[in-house]
């Protein structure tokens, strides 16, 4: 893998987008040190250490520590992937939006328009909420003398953070652009990561102190290890349907008869399916945290923590829900069925046309069940290691384990084929990780 990665950096234009990626990775972090003016950081810092604090703890994870901070990426890129998810629906629902999906180049770029104005409108929202709810709630517990709630305090407060929101989507979209892998989820994986360390450091010293056991450290260790093996080696399982394509003959010339195969995923939705499931989680747990006072939307908002059994419970039911539902989106199986006979291909035992596409359905919704439940068990499986181990000062959870191993594969992946291309031995070569030369 080193040897691929120096081999990487020796193609001057994978160096650059490698030097761009990292380079606006670095200057997403610095953002995180710039805080939204009148805010007491110690004051929020102290709230989110609380019983009452925790149920921000989702929201920090995703917005890589900014929240805690209340820097200018406090809200993070959720907005954006919220945006996203309300316009995947709509486009669904709305003739006319489904009209411009399939008009090509020109209407994904329309659409994804869309999505940025909705996302930073979204983010206004949020910040006006937090701003009226939250950090002037009490008579502005939240605020640094000399600040105090009302009209001007309101403006700063969501004037930066969508500008902070702003700012991350140009990143995310420079790094898709110009850079390796997908720039939203490199971000998302670049606030999961950094927060990693310290909170590591700060384990190891709470065993010093004979505060946290040895025994079950090194235990949850050798689990973190288990489940970044287990998950790469699912994330890469496939299941390879043969394609046998006519022979034809023209003149002198013989054409087709090559055999082939497409292959299906097992967890065909990657990451989508948890990031889209936190997102929805967020929603009443944001709307409802700023109301520490209402035990009715103290109780909502503890109802959908995904700390407690009952969040859970729902986390688990909609990342199954929305694997079925994105791998639909993804994989068509009529378009697939079309496409085969239009060139002249068949699956070999299968009738062409609708027994063809019968036999996807049937193959697709299979490997769609495992995958989904794949995915629920990676939800669930941390939080219960987290309990049996006793260890909670790490924010360890199966959202974050496979948001950072698939982003990781994506990005490797994206780095491979670039070597592919010039003819290097890529990361994903024999021996490193499965998937290729089988």
């Amino acid at each position: 893998m080193l040897k691929a990665f120096w081999s990487a950096l020796q193609i001057p234009e994978l160096r650059q987008r490698v030097l761009l990626t990292l380079l606006v990775l670095a200057a997403y972090r610095l953002g995180a040190f710039i805080p939204t003016p009148g805010v007491d950081l110690d004051k929020i810092q102290e709230f989110l250490r609380t019983a009452q604090g925790g149920v921000f703890g989702i929201i920090n994870l995703f917005s890589g520590g900014n929240f805690e901070r209340f820097s200018i990426f406090a809200l993070g890129i959720m907005p954006y992937i919220t945006a996203a998810i309300i316009m995947q629906i709509l486009v669904t629902v709305v003739p006319a939006l489904e009209k411009l999906s399939k008009e090509g180049e020109e209407g994904r770029r329309i659409i994804n328009q869309y999505t940025r104005i909705g996302g930073i409108a979204l983010g206004a929202f949020q910040g006006f909420f937090l701003a009226t709810a939250f950090l002037g709630a009490e008579g502005g517990r939240f605020l640094l003398p000399g600040w105090s709630p009302g009209p001007f305090f309101w403006f700063v407060v969501v004037v930066t953070q969508v500008a902070g929101i702003a700012l991350l989507l140009w990143m995310a979209e420079r790094i898709t652009e110009y850079g390796i892998g997908n720039g939203t989820s490199l971000i998302i994986f670049a606030g999961i990561v950094v927060e990693w360390l310290p909170q590591i450091l700060r384990t190891i010293g709470l065993i010093r102190t004979g505060e946290v056991n040895l025994v079950a450290f090194l235990f949850f260790l050798a689990f973190i290890v288990l489940a970044f093996a287990g998950m790469a080696a699912v994330q890469q399982a496939e299941r390879r349907i043969p394609v046998q394509y006519a022979r034809k003959v023209v003149g002198r010339r013989v054409y087709g008869g090559q055999a082939t195969y497409i292959p299906i995923k097992l967890n065909a939705a990657g990451v989508i399916p948890i990031i889209f499931a936190a997102a929805i989680l967020q929603i009443p747990i944001f709307l409802a945290a700023p109301f520490q006072d209402n035990p009715v939307l103290q109780g909502i908002a503890n109802f959908f923590n995904p700390t407690r059994p009952s969040g859970l419970f729902i986390e688990v039911l909609l990342v199954i829900l929305f694997t079925y539902v994105y791998t639909a989106v993804q994989f068509d199986p009529k378009r697939i069925a079309e496409s085969l006979r239009e060139y002249g291909g068949f699956i070999p035992g299968i009738r062409p046309g609708e027994p063809t596409v019968k036999f996807l359905e049937h193959i697709v919704s299979r490997l769609t069940l495992w995958g989904a439940l794949f995915l629920g068990l990676v939800t669930l499986l941390p939080q219960i290691i987290q309990n049996l181990t006793g260890i909670h000062s790490i924010a360890f959870s199966g959202i974050s384990l496979l948001i950072v191993v698939g982003v990781a594969l994506d990005t490797l992946r994206q780095v491979d084929s670039q070597l592919m291309l010039r003819s290097y031995e890529g990361f994903l070569s024999r021996g490193r990780l499965r998937g290729r030369n089988r």
